[in-house]
């Protein structure tokens, strides 16, 4: 940036602000801001809990499977043009929810939202960041996941005002208003698809590009065949998919769990936004660690936290109880968000991070659909989540497993120039001729 304008402002740090915006504004597509209205749906319409559940479910699963193809097409279009798009359907998608009469309505509406918000609009995020940072990534995803952080804070309480002081209907017409009026134009006018296209160099424009050109030079890119064909690929996407399933699921009933614990909705409200508020320090903390500490590593104490929160759940009981779940949920999910956002770009590099994550979101959003499902039939069929809560349980117990063994892949030209180079080194030096 400093060749071009004369000054040494890394245009990096706008990027970061607009995938934090991103984030933020994925809000309403999000599980912590749905799970507001559902109680809403139940009572004015009189549908059982596992019939929302499973709308919701089946309309995520149908969601997840074209995250793929907005992947593609992030990489094909650039962030920019997607990020405008994206952001003006799903303030449509939000004026949508405010209609809905029936369960057909109901699907679609869910469809939409998960699509475009908890998918499209954090694929934009995961996408665009490891295009401008590398050596410095991890720390980039962190401080760009407080957009994310804050939004789970936010939308939660929001909603709760909104519904209580307008109506779940007028609620969702405010919040679609809100993400076209405050995000797309910033998006329009702001986002730039990579360092490149305005002649600088990732981390620190022309400030490092000494440093910055060694860094791209030792990053190898993976086209989405080649990732596929490693064994950590699957891994990865067997740890992508098990949050979904045990945050989405908890998250989604915790005002029906909180309410056979005899706590209020306010009270599950709190520990919603109170996770969100442990996971900035934790959030940034992670996204330093990442840069010295193998990030399968960090991947398995994500599970492990949410082992910990599993537990902690059985036994909540009282408002200090349910603080302490939120304290230790709270970490776990800060820590899953920046180990997920890291893990695909260190691993198989930038040039087609669209489309590799654009698979990990989908494993995501079905994890997602899949969560809420079996609380819901558990509930109505025992009357209550003990059961459920105990067997979930083995979902983190894999997922440890799985980060474990999930071990940085190596492209065959990396081994071979490896043995060049030791052989190289190794060669005796030739005889002089007299």
């Amino acid at each position: 940036m400093k060749h071009q304008t004369g000054y040494s402002f890394h245009y990096g740090w706008v990027i970061i602000a607009l995938a934090a915006l991103s984030q933020f504004f994925s809000g309403p597509g999000q599980t912590y801001s749905n799970a507001i209205f559902i109680d809403y749906y139940i009572d004015e319409f009189g549908w059982s809990r596992s019939t929302v559940s499973a709308i919701y479910s089946s309309a995520t699963l149908a969601a997840g499977f074209l995250l793929f193809f907005i992947g593609r097409l992030i990489d094909r279009n650039g962030s920019r043009k997607m990020a405008v798009i994206v952001s003006f359907a799903l303030a449509i998608a939000c004026f949508f929810n405010s209609f809905v009469t029936s369960l057909v309505m109901l699907f679609i509406g869910f469809f939409f939202i998960r699509l475009l918000g908890q998918g499209s609009m954090g694929l934009i995020s995961s996408s665009l960041i490891p295009q401008w940072f590398i050596k410095k990534r991890g720390r980039a995803i962190s401080i760009a996941a407080i957009g994310g952080l804050i939004s789970s804070a936010a939308f939660p309480l929001m909603n709760v005002w909104l519904i209580d002081a307008f109506g779940w209907r007028a609620s969702w017409l405010i919040l679609g208003a809100i993400v076209v009026v405050c995000f797309t134009p910033l998006a329009f006018f702001l986002i730039q698809n990579s360092p490149e296209d305005m002649g600088l160099l990732p981390d620190n424009g022309s400030a490092a590009k000494a440093d910055a050109s060694t860094s791209m030079m030792k990053e190898v890119s993976w086209t989405v065949k080649e990732a596929a064909a490693t064994r950590s690929f699957w891994l990865l996407l067997v740890c992508a998919i098990i949050p979904g399933i045990v945050n989405t699921g908890l998250t989604f009933h915790l005002l029906s769990i909180f309410s056979e614990k005899s706590l209020s909705r306010e009270t599950a409200a709190s520990v919603l936004s109170l996770t969100a508020l442990i996971g900035l320090p934790v959030t940034f903390l992670a996204g330093i660690v990442l840069e010295k500490v193998k990030v399968q590593y960090m991947l398995a104490l994500v599970f492990a936290g949410e082992i910990a929160s599993l537990l902690l759940l059985q036994t909540v009981s009282s408002f200090s109880a349910a603080i302490l779940f939120g304290v230790v949920w709270g970490v776990s999910m800060g820590l899953e968000r920046i180990v997920m956002a890291v893990v695909w770009p260190n691993y198989f590099g930038r040039k087609h991070i669209g489309s590799i994550s654009g698979i990990s979101m989908a494993m995501i959003v079905t994890g997602s659909a899949l969560g809420p499902l079996p609380l819901g039939i558990a509930f109505d069929h025992f009357h209550g989540y003990a059961e459920i809560l105990w067997g979930i349980l083995l979902f983190p117990a894999i997922g440890i497993l799985a980060a474990l063994a999930a071990h940085p892949p190596v492209k065959q030209h990396q081994l071979q120039t490896d043995e060049e180079k030791s052989a190289t080194v190794n060669r005796p030096a030739p005889l002089l001729q007299e």
